[in-house]
């Protein structure tokens, strides 16, 4: 069979394996700095093994290298099968695979060094974002060159969100990063105080609402129809969910900003947009839950199924607890409190690790022409990363609470009821079974691991004809 006439699934191929090895290798490092809060004496004295150092590790090795690597993998996956044609310059998709992975390598050199911008979420130097510029500049390229030469007249709406991420993602990208270079491992941002901070948490929260939804939303919109075997429950309400989501999303940064320097208004502009998404946000979890009409037992058979709706439910849990923790009063009892943390992995492990995990699933055996080694594994794996996921936040809600109310408590001459030091201390069995959560999904992880290499492991990959065109 010609190339010509085939599907081009070697890169996704490569993506869908590198999104399990980066999986392990952020999580591990999760793991360790998990210990690391609950045992400092496990930094060992050696600065590149500090909680500083290796926090920005694990969170660019866990958005960035496993969350990347599952939106390459998925998107120019469901573009192909939907357009009904091969990838645009499939040489240009190589290079994003081996680019991709050159920056990810190059940031876990940088980062334990302590070369980094300092800015959360986009801590590498200006040589790599230059690196990751002209990366997704080919991806973009070869995602909206595969849509041009479609085969079909409709744009399916999983690649509506796999578009507007790419192209929000490089917009957020290039403006955050620009900086004036004062050495090879060293700049500063061109922008000041609280201008630089309002730049930043416009990247920095839209890379969670880009990044870590929109493109997410993309493998939830093909992945759940398909595995289900039924049509998106309503195709209006995808097209409603994904507007509104977009023009919202962009707004809610400032909510990070609250009680600070910032002017105001532009704080309470923040809050308002944060609590109007909660309305598409809601509207794609019950479009991606309700799918399952009329095929409802099958989430009693199907493990691969269990993580794919699951992971909306987190993400219908993550997009309450973000606009509420947005109002303000709200949000000084909960800011710079571990209420944050456990908010942010209730989206990062609930929702995107599962719903990319329950992605993973689907596509490699697919790729190799065959079936999953152990349904059974798979359905232990989902068993094990949930059990996971509710020890992590629920410890993580826990000590928040504890956290903001023992830091404004105070006596009645007014002074500080507690010490700083005393706060940390009530923290510290919360810590213990925040890394037990984080040590259960970590062992997930391995299981999958091993599974997709028993399922792959001596097989050739499965060419994929490409269907005569439908208009």
């Amino acid at each position: 069979m010609s190339e010509a006439s085939t599907y081009q699934f070697g890169v996704v191929r490569q993506f869908s394996i590198m999104t399990v090895v980066w999986g392990i290798v952020g999580m591990l490092v999760g793991v360790v700095i998990a210990a690391q809060l609950a045992w400092p004496q496990l930094n060992f004295d050696i600065p590149w093994l500090t909680y500083g150092r290796l926090r920005p590790l694990h969170t660019n090795a866990v958005i960035f290298a496993f969350g990347g690597c599952a939106l390459f993998a998925t998107s120019y996956y469901v573009v192909q099968r939907t357009c009904h044609t091969a990838l645009f310059a499939p040489g240009l998709a190589k290079f994003t695979f081996w680019g991709w992975q050159a920056v990810i390598v190059a940031a876990a050199i940088t980062l334990p060094l302590g070369i980094t911008s300092s800015k959360e979420y986009a801590e590498l130097e200006w040589p790599l974002d230059i690196a990751i510029t002209v990366v997704w500049v080919s991806y973009a390229i070869v995602f909206f060159g595969t849509l041009v030469k479609r085969k079909v007249a409709h744009i399916y709406v999983a690649n509506w969100f796999f578009g507007a991420f790419i192209l929000t993602v490089a917009l957020l990208h290039v403006f955050n990063s620009l900086a004036l270079p004062v050495s090879m491992t060293k700049s500063y941002s061109i922008y000041a105080g609280v201008q630089d901070a309002m730049v930043q948490w416009w990247y920095g929260h839209n890379a969670v609402g880009f990044f870590l939804t929109a493109g997410f939303l993309g493998i939830m919109y093909y992945f759940i129809p398909k595995q289900a075997e039924r049509p998106v429950y309503s195709y209006r309400l995808s097209v409603v969910h994904f507007w509104a989501l977009i023009f919202t999303y962009i707004w809610a940064g400032p909510h990070h900003l609250h009680y600070t320097a910032l002017p105001d208004w532009t704080q309470s502009l923040g809050m308002v947009f944060s609590l109007i998404l909660l309305a598409p946000s809601w509207g794609g979890m019950i479009n991606g839950i309700m799918t399952l009409s009329g095929a409802w037992q099958k989430l009693r058979t199907d493990p691969i199924l269990k993580f794919l709706i699951v992971s909306v439910s987190f993400y219908g849990m993550s997009t309450f607890e973000g606009p509420m923790m947005s109002i303000k009063t709200v949000n000084a009892l909960s800011h710079y409190t571990d209420w944050t943390i456990g908010h942010v992995h209730s989206g990062a492990l609930g929702w995107v690790g599962m719903v990319s995990i329950g992605a993973i699933y689907f596509l490699l055996p697919r790729l190799y022409g065959t079936k999953i080694h152990s349904h059974a594994l798979v359905e232990t794996h989902f068993w094990i990363a949930t059990i996971g996921i509710v020890l992590y936040i629920t410890a993580m809600w826990i000590a928040g609470v504890m956290q903001g109310l023992m830091w404004r408590a105070v006596n009645a001459d007014g002074t500080l009821t507690y010490s700083f030091v005393e706060s940390v201390q009530a923290m510290h069995p919360f810590y213990i079974v925040r890394m037990l959560g984080g040590l259960l999904f970590l062992s997930g992880m391995f299981i999958m691991a091993y599974n997709l290499w028993r399922t792959i492991a001596g097989r050739k990959p499965a060419p994929a004809p490409i269907p005569a065109a439908a208009y």
